[in-house]
Protein backbone atom coordinates (compact mmCIF):
# COMPACT_ATOMS: atom_id res chain seq x y z
CA UNK A 1 0.00 0.00 0.00
CA UNK A 2 1.68 3.65 -0.68
CA UNK A 3 0.82 6.71 1.70
CA UNK A 4 0.48 10.08 -0.59
CA UNK A 5 2.37 13.02 1.20
CA UNK A 6 0.57 16.45 0.28
CA UNK A 7 3.98 16.69 -1.28
CA UNK A 8 4.04 13.78 -3.61
CA UNK A 9 5.96 11.21 -1.69
CA UNK A 10 4.71 7.92 -1.85
CA UNK A 11 5.68 6.15 1.07
CA UNK A 12 5.38 2.28 0.88
CA UNK A 13 3.58 1.47 4.34
CA UNK A 14 4.55 -2.79 3.86
CA UNK A 15 8.09 -1.41 4.02
CA UNK A 16 7.93 0.92 6.87
CA UNK A 17 10.91 0.91 9.97
CA UNK A 18 9.63 -1.12 12.55
CA UNK A 19 11.09 0.91 15.20
CA UNK A 20 11.60 4.46 15.22
CA UNK A 21 13.68 6.17 17.60
CA UNK A 22 13.80 10.35 17.46
CA UNK A 23 16.08 13.16 19.64
CA UNK A 24 13.89 16.10 20.02
CA UNK A 25 16.40 18.62 20.02
CA UNK A 26 16.46 22.49 19.31
CA UNK A 27 13.28 23.38 22.08
CA UNK A 28 15.36 26.04 24.00
CA UNK A 29 16.64 27.53 20.84
CA UNK A 30 12.96 27.51 19.44
CA UNK A 31 11.85 29.75 21.93
CA UNK A 32 14.85 31.82 22.00
CA UNK A 33 14.67 32.67 18.18
CA UNK A 34 11.27 34.21 19.31
CA UNK A 35 12.10 35.53 22.53
CA UNK A 36 10.08 33.46 24.33
CA UNK A 37 11.35 31.21 27.84
CA UNK A 38 12.78 27.97 27.15
CA UNK A 39 9.73 26.29 29.10
CA UNK A 40 7.86 27.70 26.00
CA UNK A 41 9.91 25.79 23.51
CA UNK A 42 9.31 22.74 25.81
CA UNK A 43 5.79 22.86 25.67
CA UNK A 44 5.88 23.24 21.95
CA UNK A 45 7.58 20.36 21.76
CA UNK A 46 5.19 18.19 23.71
CA UNK A 47 2.04 19.50 21.25
CA UNK A 48 4.81 18.30 18.18
CA UNK A 49 5.76 14.80 19.92
CA UNK A 50 1.79 14.30 20.02
CA UNK A 51 1.19 14.92 16.39
CA UNK A 52 3.89 12.63 15.18
CA UNK A 53 2.90 9.64 17.55
CA UNK A 54 -0.53 9.68 16.13
CA UNK A 55 1.30 10.03 12.70
CA UNK A 56 3.43 7.09 13.43
CA UNK A 57 0.59 5.14 14.55
CA UNK A 58 -1.78 5.35 11.78
CA UNK A 59 0.75 4.88 9.61
CA UNK A 60 1.52 1.78 11.01
CA UNK A 61 5.12 1.86 12.81
CA UNK A 62 4.98 -0.51 15.20
CA UNK A 63 7.72 0.78 17.61
CA UNK A 64 8.66 4.75 18.37
CA UNK A 65 11.10 5.92 20.81
CA UNK A 66 11.49 9.53 21.89
CA UNK A 67 14.40 10.66 24.22
CA UNK A 68 12.17 12.68 26.37
CA UNK A 69 15.12 13.35 29.42
CA UNK A 70 18.97 12.48 29.85
CA UNK A 71 20.46 11.14 32.54
CA UNK A 72 22.78 14.20 31.61
CA UNK A 73 19.87 17.30 31.63
CA UNK A 74 19.80 16.78 35.90
CA UNK A 75 23.01 19.52 34.95
CA UNK A 76 20.60 22.10 33.83
CA UNK A 77 19.17 24.90 35.86
CA UNK A 78 16.67 23.30 38.75
CA UNK A 79 13.93 25.76 36.91
CA UNK A 80 14.26 24.20 33.96
CA UNK A 81 14.40 20.76 35.08
CA UNK A 82 11.39 21.13 37.16
CA UNK A 83 9.41 22.42 34.64
CA UNK A 84 10.84 19.88 32.46
CA UNK A 85 9.31 16.80 35.09
CA UNK A 86 5.88 18.95 35.37
CA UNK A 87 5.81 18.72 31.83
CA UNK A 88 6.51 15.22 31.47
CA UNK A 89 3.99 14.47 34.60
CA UNK A 90 1.26 16.23 32.54
CA UNK A 91 2.16 14.33 29.25
CA UNK A 92 1.45 10.96 31.23
CA UNK A 93 -1.50 12.01 32.78
CA UNK A 94 -2.82 13.23 29.37
CA UNK A 95 -1.54 10.48 27.88
CA UNK A 96 -3.99 8.18 28.98
CA UNK A 97 -6.90 10.45 27.70
CA UNK A 98 -5.88 10.97 24.38
CA UNK A 99 -2.53 8.65 23.54
CA UNK A 100 -4.69 5.51 24.71
CA UNK A 101 -7.54 7.17 23.20
CA UNK A 102 -5.50 6.24 19.92
CA UNK A 103 -4.79 2.64 20.60
CA UNK A 104 -0.69 3.59 21.86
CA UNK A 105 0.97 1.35 24.31
CA UNK A 106 2.98 3.43 26.90
CA UNK A 107 6.37 2.72 28.04
CA UNK A 108 8.95 4.27 30.47
CA UNK A 109 12.75 4.00 29.43
CA UNK A 110 14.95 4.57 31.75
CA UNK A 111 16.19 4.92 35.57
CA UNK A 112 13.29 5.56 37.95
CA UNK A 113 14.97 5.70 41.09
CA UNK A 114 16.37 9.40 40.68
CA UNK A 115 12.58 10.43 39.55
CA UNK A 116 10.20 11.29 42.11
CA UNK A 117 7.70 9.25 44.19
CA UNK A 118 5.18 10.78 42.09
CA UNK A 119 6.23 10.59 39.51
CA UNK A 120 7.05 7.22 39.64
CA UNK A 121 3.36 6.06 40.74
CA UNK A 122 1.98 7.66 37.37
CA UNK A 123 4.53 6.21 35.20
CA UNK A 124 3.16 2.78 36.42
CA UNK A 125 -0.53 3.89 36.07
CA UNK A 126 -0.05 4.95 32.34
CA UNK A 127 1.64 2.10 31.97
CA UNK A 128 -0.90 -0.29 33.23
CA UNK A 129 -3.59 1.82 31.81
CA UNK A 130 -2.32 1.32 27.93
CA UNK A 131 -0.79 -2.26 28.02
CA UNK A 132 -3.40 -3.73 26.71
CA UNK A 133 -3.60 -1.35 23.69
CA UNK A 134 -2.20 -2.96 20.10
CA UNK A 135 -0.94 -0.04 18.44
CA UNK A 136 1.78 1.63 18.18
CA UNK A 137 5.12 0.87 21.46
CA UNK A 138 5.85 4.32 22.26
CA UNK A 139 8.63 4.35 24.58
CA UNK A 140 9.68 7.79 26.61
CA UNK A 141 13.12 7.46 27.03
CA UNK A 142 13.14 9.44 30.56
CA UNK A 143 15.94 9.77 32.86
CA UNK A 144 17.76 7.60 30.49
CA UNK A 145 21.30 7.16 28.81
CA UNK A 146 22.72 4.71 26.50
CA UNK A 147 25.88 3.59 28.79
CA UNK A 148 23.86 3.55 31.55
CA UNK A 149 21.44 1.08 30.32
CA UNK A 150 24.43 -1.27 29.01
CA UNK A 151 25.73 -1.04 32.57
CA UNK A 152 22.08 -1.86 34.20
CA UNK A 153 22.34 -5.20 31.47
CA UNK A 154 25.89 -6.39 32.29
CA UNK A 155 24.54 -5.83 35.93
CA UNK A 156 21.54 -8.03 35.49
CA UNK A 157 23.69 -10.13 33.89
CA UNK A 158 26.22 -10.71 35.94
CA UNK A 159 24.19 -11.11 38.45
CA UNK A 160 22.55 -14.03 36.58
CA UNK A 161 25.71 -15.93 36.50
CA UNK A 162 26.79 -15.68 39.70
CA UNK A 163 23.13 -17.70 40.71
CA UNK A 164 24.26 -20.10 38.41
CA UNK A 165 21.31 -19.32 36.15
CA UNK A 166 23.51 -19.18 32.83
CA UNK A 167 26.89 -19.69 32.17
CA UNK A 168 29.69 -16.92 31.14
CA UNK A 169 30.31 -18.91 27.84
CA UNK A 170 26.53 -18.34 27.23
CA UNK A 171 26.39 -14.73 27.26
CA UNK A 172 25.70 -13.67 23.53
CA UNK A 173 23.74 -10.75 21.79
CA UNK A 174 20.40 -12.23 22.61
CA UNK A 175 21.15 -11.98 26.35
CA UNK A 176 22.07 -8.53 26.06
CA UNK A 177 19.62 -7.23 24.16
CA UNK A 178 16.81 -8.53 26.37
CA UNK A 179 18.18 -7.07 29.06
CA UNK A 180 18.08 -3.74 27.83
CA UNK A 181 15.22 -1.49 28.97
CA UNK A 182 13.80 -1.68 25.61
CA UNK A 183 13.95 -5.84 25.79
CA UNK A 184 11.67 -8.20 23.30
CA UNK A 185 11.65 -5.32 20.79
CA UNK A 186 13.16 -5.00 17.47
CA UNK A 187 16.24 -2.53 17.13
CA UNK A 188 16.16 0.45 16.03
CA UNK A 189 15.74 0.62 12.00
CA UNK A 190 15.64 4.31 11.31
CA UNK A 191 16.98 7.32 13.84
CA UNK A 192 15.82 11.36 13.38
CA UNK A 193 17.68 13.86 15.24
CA UNK A 194 16.32 17.44 14.72
CA UNK A 195 17.97 20.59 14.83
CA UNK A 196 21.04 20.23 12.84
CA UNK A 197 23.19 18.32 15.69
CA UNK A 198 24.54 15.40 14.10
CA UNK A 199 25.45 13.13 17.18
CA UNK A 200 23.93 10.11 19.25
CA UNK A 201 24.29 12.29 22.79
CA UNK A 202 24.15 8.50 24.20
CA UNK A 203 20.82 7.41 22.97
CA UNK A 204 19.89 3.95 22.22
CA UNK A 205 24.02 2.67 21.88
CA UNK A 206 23.25 -0.69 21.39
CA UNK A 207 19.95 -0.54 19.41
CA UNK A 208 20.85 2.16 16.72
CA UNK A 209 24.53 -0.08 15.81
CA UNK A 210 22.84 -0.66 12.07
CA UNK A 211 20.06 2.21 12.16
CA UNK A 212 20.23 4.37 8.87
CA UNK A 213 20.29 8.09 10.34
CA UNK A 214 18.39 11.27 9.21
CA UNK A 215 18.99 14.79 10.33
CA UNK A 216 17.61 17.62 9.74
CA UNK A 217 18.26 21.27 10.36
CA UNK A 218 14.81 21.80 11.48
CA UNK A 219 13.95 22.22 15.39
CA UNK A 220 11.60 20.16 17.15
CA UNK A 221 8.73 22.22 17.40
CA UNK A 222 8.44 22.39 13.30
CA UNK A 223 8.62 19.02 12.89
CA UNK A 224 5.62 17.85 11.16
CA UNK A 225 4.02 14.73 9.83
CA UNK A 226 5.39 15.80 6.84
CA UNK A 227 8.82 15.87 7.72
CA UNK A 228 8.55 12.14 9.45
CA UNK A 229 6.90 11.09 6.25
CA UNK A 230 10.21 12.54 4.39
CA UNK A 231 12.59 10.73 6.71
CA UNK A 232 10.47 7.28 5.91
CA UNK A 233 10.84 8.06 2.27
CA UNK A 234 14.65 8.18 2.57
CA UNK A 235 14.61 5.24 4.93
CA UNK A 236 12.97 3.18 2.29
CA UNK A 237 15.60 4.34 -0.37
CA UNK A 238 18.60 3.53 1.01
CA UNK A 239 20.05 -0.17 0.64
CA UNK A 240 20.75 -1.50 4.22
CA UNK A 241 23.87 -4.10 3.67
CA UNK A 242 23.47 -4.62 7.64
CA UNK A 243 27.95 -4.80 6.92
CA UNK A 244 27.50 -7.26 4.26
CA UNK A 245 28.66 -5.93 0.16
Amino acid sequence: MLFRTKKTVDIDTSALPRHIGIIMDGNGRWAKKRGLPRSAGHKAGAEALKKIITEANNLGVEYITVYAFSTENWKRPKEEVDYLMGLLMDYLINAEKTLAGENVVIRAIGSRKELSEEMQRQIIKTEEFTKNNTGIVMNIALNYGGREEILHAVKDISRAVKAGEISADDINERNISDALYTGGQPDVDLLIRTSGEMRLSNFMLWQVSYAEMWFTDKLWPDFKPADLRKAIYDFQNRGRRFGGV
